[in-house]
């Protein structure tokens, strides 16, 4: 599938809202072109964005009150994994669905979508955390990162594809092209000493197969990491889309100036985070995130990439979620994205 956004907008995922009707109503007004689900932690802590994704996957222990999640592999898990892997393997994507009390916010917007399909509608987008930060992020009973078990990254890695295609699978009625982000936001961390066992090959490796499975139900797959990190992993793994934070480290994209001269004469897209998910958006106006926008793009197209190839692919979003944000603040965030989209395009 070709995407040239041309500077069209989309979000990463999560807003602070408790009433799902009152979000899905933001994305639509401030981006009814590429509009997404929302995530809505504060309403659960199911709706986090490492345990919305935890249903079916074996060991897994919630913790209500602490709001927390891990995995307890001390006992016999042996059935819990037999039926992993056996729906797993026939590719039994209601198995792995999640299920409206992990997420209000995709069945209100599969609502109101379903109801009144906007006309300015051209593609739909999901997101799902990636296997690294979930692995990384997420402990066994001794607290040691899960990622660590041989078996249960396997688990992770293979569950994260299939809410993947679950997710893609469910918005199919739609009839728009669709696009997947694997939220990765352990990269920013990926050759620190915290990390430095984790081996570079097996990273792209576990992101190749979440975006081979977007691929599989005819997707898009982005790659959404909200800090610095070597993006060429990005490229290697073959992502369609590279989501970072533009507002903040904008120019650590032209570092790469010659693998992402090659990514984009491939058909891939830059998504430029230009408008910030904190406290900074109080000083910046639409006008002023296009000045950091063009300036970006300005200082990548100074190393050798051509400019009309970089606006041909690019895509703009706000620099990260909005879940942690005050109301008001997030809403300010996605009203200043739709307003630069439209000046971007105009």
């Amino acid at each position: 599938m070709s995407f040239n956004p041309q500077g069209l907008a989309t979000a990463i995922g999560s807003l602070p809202h408790r009433n799902p009707e009152a979000a899905c109503r933001v994305i639509l007004d401030s981006i009814p072109e590429i509009p997404i689900w929302p995530q809505l932690p504060a309403m659960d802590f199911r709706e986090s964005m490492e345990i919305q994704y935890s249903e079916g996957l074996p060991g897994v222990v919630l913790d209500p009150i602490g709001r927390r999640m891990h995995f307890d592999t001390g006992g016999d898990i042996t059935s819990g994994l037999e039926k992993f892997y056996e729906n797993y393997m026939s590719e039994n994507l209601d198995y792995f669905q999640i299920s409206p009390g992990f997420s209000r916010g995709i069945y209100e917007m599969e609502r109101i979508l379903t109801a009144q399909k906007p006309a300015v509608l051209r593609y739909f987008k999901n997101h799902v955390t990636g296997p690294i930060t979930v692995g990384l992020g997420r402990t066994d009973e001794n607290k040691r990162s899960i990622y660590y078990n041989e078996m249960m990254r396997d688990v992770v890695v293979k569950g994260t594809e299939m809410k993947a295609r679950w997710m893609l699978r469910h918005f199919q009625g739609l009839g728009v092209p669709q696009l997947c982000f694997i939220d990765e936001p352990i990269l920013s961390a990926f050759g620190s000493s915290t990390y430095v066992s984790v081996q570079r090959s097996d990273v792209v490796q576990y992101l190749r197969d979440v975006i081979s499975a977007v691929h599989k139900e005819g997707g898009l797959a982005g790659i959404h990491c909200c800090g610095n990190t070597e993006w060429t992993i990005l490229v290697d793994a073959g992502t369609d889309v590279i989501s970072f934070d533009a507002f903040e480290y904008g120019e650590t994209i032209a570092y790469y100036s010659g693998p992402i001269k090659d990514y984009l004469e491939r058909g891939g897209v830059l998504a430029w985070g230009i408008v910030p998910t904190s406290a900074k958006i109080a000083a910046e106006t639409p006008d002023t995130l296009l000045g950091r926008l063009r300036s970006a793009v300005d200082n990548l197209a100074g190393k050798g990439v051509p400019k009309s190839l970089i606006w041909e692919k690019c895509l703009v979003t706000p620099s990260c979620g909005t879940g942690s944000l005050p109301l008001d603040i997030s809403e300010k965030v996605f009203a200043h994205l739709g307003e630069v989209s439209r000046r971007l395009r105009s």
